[in-house]
């Protein structure tokens, strides 16, 4: 039987700090954007798919760590307005989604979430681009997918996430000497990014408390791709980097999403 290799950081002193799920508005409607995609006997990931035409370019976006799918209910149409069809998913346990959420399930489901997406734009004929971005803890996921399904794959934006998880840990207050922790038994993120060999682009906010900005630079290092881009938001944290750079940001998106 083949071993877990996220054991180590599916331990439930290391998830505690990993995930922080949160429950959507109990009692809310489900609108015709959301939709539960199937990633295991009785498990749903609810996902929400902002969808304006079918020649714009498609985001298939994992959140932070401490985000929701209804989060981003506002931006939707904000991506939509820059010619971007923008699908956001949550993790198991966050919004309406069932389940628990673990690394080892959240890098099986994002697999899942891919097919269910590719499928789902090939059905309304939906024709443009698809590109996989991860914000944060989201990273993780787009680098799982950016090692293993790069033929599904136009193009990768990492925002804010990181290359090493265990200057993650000791951020979020974990020691990684005590739960036996080694940076092999990790996400593997900088091993990850090595087999993208796409368009790039990376958005890190120049003054990261969670993952620091260097992360980031590590990450674009590492990526042997001939067409990348990294973008610093100056002046920003991890969390007003859209607020803060949104002019820059969104005007850098769209001009690699062309």
């Amino acid at each position: 039987m083949a071993t877990n290799p996220y054991a180590v950081l599916d331990q439930p002193q290391v998830l505690q700090y990993l995930f922080h799920p949160r429950r959507d508005v109990p009692g809310k409607s489900v609108s015709d954007k959301e939709y539960f995609i199937p990633v295991d006997q009785n498990i749903e990931i609810g996902a929400t798919f902002h969808l304006a035409d079918p020649s714009f370019s498609n985001i298939l976006f994992f959140h932070g760590n401490g985000e929701i799918v209804s989060d981003y209910d506002d931006l939707g149409p904000v991506f939509n307005q820059q010619g971007i069809n923008f699908i956001v998913v949550d993790y198991r346990g966050y919004g309406k989604s069932s389940g628990s959420p673990t690394v080892s399930s959240m890098l099986l489901d994002c697999h899942k979430i891919l097919d269910f997406v590719i499928k789902e734009l090939k059905n309304r004929a939906f024709t443009g681009s698809l590109t996989v971005m991860g914000r944060s803890l989201g990273s993780a996921s787009a680098l799982e997918l950016a090692a293993n399904r790069q033929d599904s794959i136009d193009r990768l934006v990492i925002e804010s996430g990181f290359a090493h998880a265990a200057p993650l840990l000791k951020t979020l207050g974990l020691d990684p000497g005590k739960i036996g922790f080694q940076e092999t038994q990790g996400f593997g993120n900088a091993n990850k990014i090595q087999h993208w060999h796409k368009p790039l682009l990376i958005i890190h906010a120049q003054f990261d408390h969670i993952i620091d900005f260097s992360q980031g630079h590590d990450l674009y290092n590492l990526c042997p791709c001939a067409d990348k881009n990294l973008l610093m938001i100056p002046g920003a944290n991890h969390n007003d980097i859209f607020i803060k750079g949104f002019d820059q940001y969104m005007y850098s998106l769209k001009m690699f999403l062309t």
